[in-house]
Order: C-alpha cells, then structure tokens, then sequence
C-alpha cells in the first residue's frame, strides 16, 4: 500500500458507500471509512515521515513497529481487509469452503460460535476467522489493534468489533450487528484468503 512517495494510501472502497445498505448504512461508511480508517493512514504517514522507516509497507509496519506507530498501522491493514470481506452482493459459501465448514460443524455452527466470540470482545477489537500454523481454521479475537498477522496466523474473515462499526446503525445492539454482518460476507474473498 505505498506509493512511488513512500505514502501509506487510503485504499479505495471495493464498492460504493452505499451498496451495503440496508445491512449497513452510507452514512456508516462515511464515519467508519471516511473518517476512522482515513484517520489511522493519516496518522501512519505523520508518525513514518522523515524516519527510515518511510520506505515501508503498511505490512511491514504492521509485522515490526511498536506502539503509537503499530497502533495505527495495525488498524489501517485491519480496516483495509475488513472492507474487503464484505460484499454487496448475497453469497453463500462455494464447494472450496466445504471443508472449513465441515471441521465447523456447518455454516451454521461457524456463524454461532464467530458470533459468540464477536459478542464477547470486551470494549474494542476484533473476531477474526483465522488459518494458524498448522493449517487449522479457527475463531479468535483480538483486542484494540492486534492483528493475527503479528502472531503468524493467515486472516481468512474478520468482523470489527469497535463501537465505531455499528453504533450509527445499530447504537449498542451488537447482536444486530453481527445479523447484519452475516447478510455482507463476501464468501468469495474468504476462500481466497485459505489458499
């Protein structure tokens, strides 16, 4: 995500700001996009400027920086791959899904316990569907800005579980959210990710 500049840039939208609705509104987008992702890439390129590590990728950043600089850098990549796992259009999980959803249970069971464990992030951060060293998919969360990047796990799906994410169109009813966030999931971009 840098540029020939060596500028971290606000990747663009796979999709226009109101093509989620009614799961998840415009003006939601034009908060949680428009301004808080916008704001970490900000920050990223305020606290890289003039320093070595100007020459990094968001990546990079995210994999070996420390603190306020990790912090934004963590939430811009996440952020970035959020956006992505969502999709206007209604899918249903393909055959190459058929075995991470069979070790699940079902598609069902892999719902409920992501949404479990989305319910239970305490304050900010987020569930993530991930593929861990030994290949496994499993469910994890992580607080604030972690990201299972740093701890060498492949994202496969994640949902954002900050405030910012739903409190436009769901204010504190997390559990609408999540039902709303099932009806985006863009299966395609999942099973991409297994590979």
């Amino acid at each position: 995500m840098a540029t020939t500049e060596s500028r971290i840039t606000l990747p663009p939208l796979p999709y226009a700001r109101e093509a989620l609705e009614p799961y998840m509104s415009r003006e939601t987008l034009d908060y949680h996009y428009g301004k808080h992702h916008r704001a970490y890439i900000d920050n990223v390129n305020m606290l890289i400027r003039g320093t070595p590590q100007q020459q990094a990728t968001l990546e990079e950043l995210v994999l070996r920086a420390e603190g306020a600089l990790f912090d934004n850098a963590a939430q811009a990549w996440n952020h970035a791959f959020f956006w992505r796992c969502l999709s206007p259009r209604r899918q249903t999980p393909g055959r190459e899904l058929e075995g991470v959803l069979r070790s699940f249970g079902g598609l069902e069971t892999l719902e409920s316990e992501f949404t479990r464990a989305a319910l239970a992030v305490f304050g900010s951060g987020w569930a993530w569907l991930v593929k861990d060293r030994s290949g496994a998919v499993r469910v994890v969360t992580t607080a604030n800005a972690h990201t299972p990047l740093r701890d060498g796990q492949v994202p496969v799906l994640v949902c954002d579980m900050w405030e910012h994410a739903y409190y436009v169109d769901h204010h504190n009813d997390r559990g609408a959210y999540l039902r709303s966030f099932w009806q985006l999931v863009n299966w395609d971009f999942v099973a991409s990710n297994l590979h």
